[in-house]
């Protein structure tokens, strides 16, 4: 991740320049327009409560809600949850740290299950891809049929 993304995302993220949410929102838009993903429904990488809190807002809620009012996909900030506050990806040095970062740290939320729908997860930056994949293990646990992911950058 480098150059004006790599800024854009940063000050969206750790500045709190909540209006770069739109055009970063209409990047991944454009990206899914050229390179479309059947979706009944959008999810953001969620938060823990106490993070959340922290910052403020959560960013990928911010993405995914433009990127649904895009695409016409409703966005559902309550099927997936961050039951455990592990330490910033960031900082974990391995791929196998970043996957014991995450274990167990989604689960569904307790309703409606996600039976057959097809779930489009919405994150800032993939770096290992850990995040994403225990998000979309949980999400296909409460019943969906494919979790796509997408974000904005992937970090190397």
């Amino acid at each position: 991740m480098e150059g004006t993304i790599r800024r854009a995302i940063l000050e969206l993220k750790h500045q709190g320049v909540s209006s770069l949410a739109r055009p970063l929102g209409r990047l991944l838009h454009e990206y899914l327009v050229e390179h479309p993903l059947k979706s009944d429904l959008i999810v953001p990488v969620p938060l823990h409560a106490r993070r959340q809190r922290q910052r403020g807002f959560n960013q990928a809620i911010l993405l995914a809600k433009e990127l649904g009012r895009l695409q016409r996909i409703p966005v559902d900030l309550s099927v997936l949850q961050r039951v455990r506050n592990s330490p910033a990806q960031a900082k974990a040095n391995t791929a196998e740290e970043r996957r014991a970062n995450v274990r167990d740290a989604f689960k569904p939320a307790e309703g409606p299950p996600l039976q057959d729908k097809q779930v489009l997860l919405v994150d800032d930056v993939c770096t290992t891809g850990a995040t994403l994949d225990a998000c979309a293990r949980s999400l296909k646990a409460a019943g969906a049929a494919k979790v796509w992911g997408v974000t904005l950058a992937r970090e190397r």
